[in-house]
């Protein structure tokens, strides 16, 4: 345990900021709020879901395809793009001297935004959280975590100084700091205790090693588990170090719908008005809808391009397996009105790609899963964008509402009850007219 390591009692001085968050407008009801958060590669319209471009490709999509759906800010993963740097085909990066020669790499192309051909914003996670769950010999200490490289074995370290040195070459917009990750659903309250006073010792750390705060935010990362009160101590350790945005760590991790909603309206609650808030790992649209009107601003999951690969596409009214033979005969678009360069026509009175079509090609060419993720993407895209044209209208409630009486074709007794407890919660009863 580190409890012979004191928690920092006083908050080093604030950061610089290459942000602009400009509050447009908040429900009258509900936590909601809608922003424009301003970059260094341009405006980002909030709230809004982040597609996860893990090794600085989103799977199946060009960047210009990615562009053309309306993205403006996605999410590159630090320890792939890590791996990325030390591929054995690349021979000056595979000389023994770990990562630097990748990084000299990477620094010299001048960062990840022209490594992938990319205009826009990129955030990027800190590279802990998948060195614990994906490597089997992964060990966390106060120094930082220790694995063994899947590469070639060899001991490796990550600490909160290297992740934030790795970020600083990739040199994304937005850049997260190394914490301490457990399951929610851990019984070791001890344990947890630990990993939250940790996370923030590593984020004055990691504000330490920051090299560019004029041109890269970084972010804190609440954690905490689904202790409220373990949750508030946190939060307000965060909130003095007064980084430029501030997220909710830790969560989609197997826990009840309900503890889930619990955490993020408790740290919502006392999160500044004027900073981001980004909940991490967060993306069916469920979640979306009811985490806005909870105050969140920013998400970012893998589901909505990962489910597309098995035949999947998102619609108002649900998840459709295009792999249905049902759909074989079926000329018409994904979803009616939608604009997704999927559905949309190819020209004046020409038809968009059909359901039929990606039936016929999804279970034997990649061109079927890649139509899919378009559409996904541009869905979760829009979903967001009619969400703060809803906020900006103060006509929030009658969008959430709008939003299940479609997905569940109107039957009430088929809400899910995490929801109606959690917007009630908010001012919202799903169950009135």
């Amino acid at each position: 345990m580190s409890s012979v390591i004191p928690r920092p009692i006083m908050a080093p001085a604030s950061m610089p900021s290459a942000l602009r968050f400009e509050l447009l407008g908040k429900c009258s009801v509900t936590k909601a709020r809608a922003a424009t958060l301003h970059l260094p590669h341009g405006p980002v319209p909030l709230p809004i879901f982040m597609p996860v471009a893990t090794q600085a490709s989103l799977k199946g999509l060009t960047p210009a395809q990615l562009e053309d759906q309306g993205c403006r800010l996605c999410l590159n993963n630090t320890y792939h793009l890590y791996g990325l740097l030390q591929l054995p085909h690349a021979p000056l990066l595979t000389n023994g001297r770990g990562l630097k020669p990748g990084q000299a790499t990477l620094d010299a192309v001048g960062g990840a935004h022209k490594l992938q051909a990319w205009p826009h914003n990129i955030l990027t996670d800190s590279g802990g959280f998948q060195m614990v769950s994906l490597l089997k010999l992964a060990k966390v200490t106060e120094e930082g975590v220790r694995f063994l490289s899947p590469h070639d074995g060899s001991p490796m370290l990550l600490t909160p100084e290297h992740s934030i040195s790795l970020q600083n070459s990739i040199g994304s917009d937005i850049i997260m700091q190394l914490d301490d990750v457990i399951a929610t659903t851990s019984p070791d309250h001890a344990r947890m205790k630990e990993a939250m006073e940790r996370s923030v010792r590593w984020l004055d750390r990691c504000i330490q090693a920051h090299k560019y705060p004029d041109r890269q935010n970084l972010f804190c990362i609440i954690q905490g588990g689904l202790h409220l009160d373990m949750r508030r101590e946190c939060t307000a350790q965060m909130v003095a170090r007064d980084t430029p945005g501030i997220a909710i760590g830790g969560l989609s991790g197997g826990e009840e719908k309900d503890a889930y909603c619990s955490v993020v309206k408790a740290c919502t609650e006392l999160l500044p008005e004027k900073k981001p808030r980004y909940v991490m790992g967060v993306g069916y649209p469920e979640d979306l809808v009811v985490s806005v009107a909870l105050g969140a601003d920013m998400f970012d999951c893998v589901w909505p391009t990962r489910t597309a690969r098995f035949g999947n596409a998102i619609t108002s009214r649900g998840v459709l397996n295009i792999r249905n033979a049902v759909y074989s005969e079926d000329f018409g678009p994904i979803e009616k009105g939608c604009r997704c360069t999927c559905c949309r026509p190819t020209s004046e009175g020409g038809l968009g790609i059909t359901r039929a079509y990606i039936y016929h090609v999804t279970a034997k060419e990649t061109a079927g899963a890649h139509l899919l993720t378009m559409h996904n993407v541009h869905y979760q895209l829009n979903l967001m964008r009619l969400a703060r044209e809803a906020i900006l209208k103060d006509r929030y409630p009658h969008f959430v509402r709008d939003f299940f009486s479609k997905l569940y074709d109107g039957d009430q007794q088929k809400y899910p009850e995490w929801a109606v407890t959690a917007l009630r919660g908010v001012g919202v009863d799903l169950h009135s007219d």
